[in-house]
């Protein structure tokens, strides 16, 4: 998404502003009705894929022996696009999937400032204990968990075990 809205407001790419408001479209659609049916999806990817065609049709792919110019930035978000449609569709038919990467982004953010901040970590193990406990807290706020005293069980040696997610289909 911030992609599109980039290709859009700095670039002009209506195929970009297009392509946001139809993820944003299948968002809505998704948390008011449920969950895509087989003919609803293939219903939505057609209309993806027909953005992605009015983007490809403005920035076509360079083909082999066109000399070693890089691609524009909009040529490569709609390689990404074309390439994991089903990827990107995947919150359609799947409740599991998040719309977003946010909370993965989220989850990352801490040791990135642990890392701009401090430079590196000094030890493999260092980086790899910082990341268990983040992880684990991570996890305690994600069930509703109260953290201090997710942290004072796992200091005693009763920590915090999620159970498993469901299976899948």
């Amino acid at each position: 998404m911030r992609e599109l809205k980039f290709l859009w407001e700095e670039d002009g790419q209506v195929w970009a502003r297009e392509m946001s408001d139809l993820l944003l479209s299948f968002h809505r659609r998704r948390q008011k009705h449920g969950e895509f049916n087989e003919r609803q999806f293939k219903r939505a990817w057609q209309r993806y894929r027909n953005v992605v065609r009015r983007g490809r049709y403005r920035h076509p792919r360079l083909a082999p022996g066109q000399g070693r110019s890089a691609q524009s930035k909009a040529a490569n978000l709609l390689d990404r696009l074309e390439a994991f449609d089903w990827n990107i569709l995947a919150f359609l038919w799947d409740g599991r999937v998040p719309f977003t990467n946010n909370q993965a982004e989220q989850d990352i953010r801490m040791i990135k400032v642990r890392q701009k901040i401090s430079g590196c970590f000094r030890t493999l193990r260092g980086a790899q204990i910082f990341c268990r406990i983040r992880s684990y807290l991570s996890t305690c706020r994600k069930q509703g968990r109260n953290l201090w005293l997710a942290l004072q069980s796992a200091v005693s040696g009763a920590p915090f075990i999620p159970s498993a997610p469901p299976a899948g289909p």
